[in-house]
């Protein structure tokens, strides 16, 4: 598939850079030196590129949209027609100083981004996770139990494609539903950030939901349960998986 970066800070250079290791064409745009565009499209290797918003999203069957909130018309502006378009969003609406969300609760910074390009396809995913946790979360991409990645979206084509990236990055995609869950998943952002660069327990946090049947016994999500494995053996082993990096399941 052929992927548009727009904003290669942490969050779209690592992702276009998983993206295009998981075997997508990437082009890496929106940042202020070029020179840094190319660095990342080097270091993506195989086909990626360095280009501008436009050539980005011209020939793209997806793009992800990963700048600053402050940043969102300026970049919308930069990007020619996105009608049609799928655009998958990890944005999460902070404040200048990234200390609070500036819009939340009866609307959302994925619903506002909906109305402001009404003819793309949208979904939000990846908000959820610190960006320094995503090279490891590709390492173990194969695992049994994977750690877990909330998406959104009213378009089914769009949460689609979201749900396969979020799956070729190495999480266990969760549909959270409609693109007005986006008003819980964006304050969830918030809580995973505190987590991340709030405490001194060091940044490389995922989250894993799981459910528990009536005997007590937690019920999981992830492929080992699908393929019959018992699963107090399946805890045992994602519990060694993820006890190492701190993360929360």
């Amino acid at each position: 598939m052929k992927i548009g970066i727009l904003g290669s800070g942490l969050m779209g250079g690592k992702l276009g850079v998983l993206f295009a290791r998981a075997g997508h064409d990437v082009v890496f745009s929106y940042a202020r030196r070029f020179e840094k565009l190319e660095e990342l499209a080097g270091r993506a290797g195989g086909t990626a590129a360095a280009g501008t918003v436009s050539d980005a999203v011209r020939n793209a069957d997806a793009v992800l949209l990963a700048v600053h909130w402050s940043n969102i018309d300026d970049v919308l502006s930069r990007a020619d027609d996105l009608d049609g378009k799928t655009i998958v969003s990890c944005c999460v609406p902070l404040s200048a100083a990234n200390t609070e969300l500036i819009v939340g609760l009866k609307d959302s910074g994925a619903e506002l981004l909906a109305r402001k390009v009404p003819e793309a396809r949208i979904a939000a995913a990846f908000q959820t996770t610190p960006s320094e946790v995503l090279p490891k979360v590709f390492e173990m991409r194969r695992a049994a139990a994977r750690a877990n990645c909330v998406y959104c979206g009213d378009d089914r084509r769009a949460k689609a494609v979201a749900a396969g990236l979020v799956a070729d990055v190495g999480f266990e995609p969760v549909d959270a539903g409609p693109l007005r869950i986006a008003r819980y998943i964006e304050p969830f952002a918030m809580l995973t950030a505190q987590l991340a660069y709030g405490t001194d327990q060091g940044p490389d946090w995922a989250y894993r939901f799981g459910k528990v049947g009536a005997a007590g016994r937690q019920l999981t999500t992830g492929g080992a349960g699908r393929n019959g494995d018992d699963d107090r053996d399946c805890n045992r082993r994602r519990s060694h998986r993820f006890a190492s990096g701190r993360r929360h399941i």
